[in-house]
């Protein structure tokens, strides 16, 4: 699949999971692109098919590169968008509606989970 296609599939998997929950929080987290070292991030927004994180690194759209949250292992996914010290990634596989809310109890900021 090409660049282009994973983020028109993102796009479709990210409008049909608006009615998941999904929201702020404040994870701190580690993001590594293929082929650089990974460094330390904060995800401030997560749904089950992608989050936004810091990055002072430039990720360009369709960079692979693997999120690790606390607890968890890698997991795989696509950056498509950088801006302003942010990227937004789309996962290559769903989160768990019950790993996703494991996280929402653990991190949420109150009052910014969104249904």
């Amino acid at each position: 699949m090409t660049g282009f296609d994973r983020a028109d599939a993102y796009a479709r998997a990210a409008q049909e999971d608006r009615s998941a929950v999904r929201g702020r929080i404040a994870i701190p987290a580690e993001l590594r692109a293929s082929g650089t070292r990974r460094f330390h991030t904060i995800v401030s927004d997560l749904s089950l098919s992608g989050f936004c994180a810091s990055s002072v690194q430039i990720l360009h759209p369709g960079t692979v590169c693997w999120l690790t949250l606390p607890g968890m292992g890698p997991m795989q996914s696509e950056i498509i968008w950088w801006e302003d010290n942010r990227c937004g990634g789309a996962f290559d596989r769903l989160l768990s509606p019950f790993v996703l809310e494991s996280l929402f109890a653990r991190h949420a900021r109150r009052g910014q989970i969104q249904e």
